[in-house]
């Protein structure tokens, strides 16, 4: 059975950011990021945008997300708005949601998430799609790592051995233009 797919899949609006599933933060430093706002309709859509902080099930924060000085912004039929900006929060070792709002259905129609992890925390960021489950060991086996990695670096040695000598007598030859004086000065 395969499921199909679409980059803009929402009917009323959907909103995509530049940030990856999770990353490193300190608490108190500007994140920037670049968000996109689709209007996937054949009408002037009005939109919102919300910062969500939450822990487990705990929101530490919500606020909503002025663009150009205002709440609500429009987005024109079939075109994407593109924005630009920084969050900053006192927290960390939470998943940051953003939150697309339709104003005519009064609805969140569509998010993005990414976890802010400290960087010298033990909390473990998620895995990334299609990684090793980790069976409760360090996870980091050397003799697999090497047992991948040697075989490609076999190659690479072998490669570079068989490639043909580059001719030495080759020299890079003076130009052929004619050297350029400078005019005498007004004292001569």
């Amino acid at each position: 059975m395969s499921q199909a797919s679409s980059v803009m899949g929402g009917t009323l609006g959907d909103v995509f950011w530049d940030l990856p599933p999770w990353l490193y933060y300190t608490p108190g430093y500007d994140l920037g990021l670049s968000v996109y706002v689709a209007n996937p309709t054949d009408v002037d859509k009005e939109y919102a945008l919300l910062a969500r902080l939450s822990r487990d099930t705990t929101q530490i924060s919500e606020e909503a997300l002025p663009v150009f000085g205002y709440t609500w912004f429009k987005v024109e039929p079939g075109d994407v708005a593109k924005l630009k900006g920084a969050l900053r929060f006192s927290e960390t070792n939470a998943v940051l949601t953003l939150l697309l709002y339709e104003k005519d259905s009064g609805e969140v129609i569509d998010s993005a998430a990414t976890m802010l992890v400290a960087p010298s925390s033990s909390v473990l960021p998620p895995a990334w799609p299609g990684a090793p489950v980790n069976t409760g060991s360090s996870g980091f086996d050397l003799s697999q790592m090497m047992g991948m990695i040697l075989p490609v670096l076999m190659l690479g040695m072998v490669a570079s051995a068989m490639q043909p000598k580059k001719d030495q007598t080759k020299r890079l030859e003076p130009g052929k233009e004619p050297v350029k004086q400078l005019p005498l000065g007004r004292g001569s």
